[in-house]
């Protein structure tokens, strides 16, 4: 499960990071060093992944509290919790990569792959 815990918060600050990395490529290493008073229009792509940034945010806290609960409730199904923190993980990856690119219904189906993941994370404990 710790592997899986880190793996989230490694994919988590990838995805934070994410849109810093595409303003970098929009606006070159002087300005983006500098102080940034005015910034270009986002773009479609840094928007996205804005957004998947955000919806990340949103999910983090949930998969963090379900995997700490997993490795301190006695009897938690750690096998389960584990399946259901890899599936988590990896879908959130797919999840940035699909946001991003643009491809609505697939970003739902992995989305809810991911959710999922959540709730065999929360069956564990039971």
């Amino acid at each position: 499960m710790v592997f899986w815990i880190l793996a989230g918060l490694g994919a988590y600050l990838l995805t934070v990071y994410l849109p810093a990395m595409i303003l970098f490529a929009q606006i070159g290493l002087r300005a983006y060093t500098g102080p940034r008073d005015t910034l270009p229009d986002p773009g479609v792509r840094r928007a996205r992944a804005l957004r998947a940034a955000s919806n990340f945010q949103e999910h983090m806290p949930v998969f963090l509290g379900l995997g700490l609960l997993a490795m301190l409730v006695p009897g938690a199904d750690m096998a389960q919790a584990a399946l259901g923190a890899e599936i988590f993980v990896l879908s959130r990856l797919v999840y940035v990569a699909i946001y991003v690119s643009g491809l609505p219904m697939v970003r739902s189906v992995v989305f809810a792959v991911g959710f999922v993941g959540l709730v065999m994370m929360a069956l564990s404990l039971s």
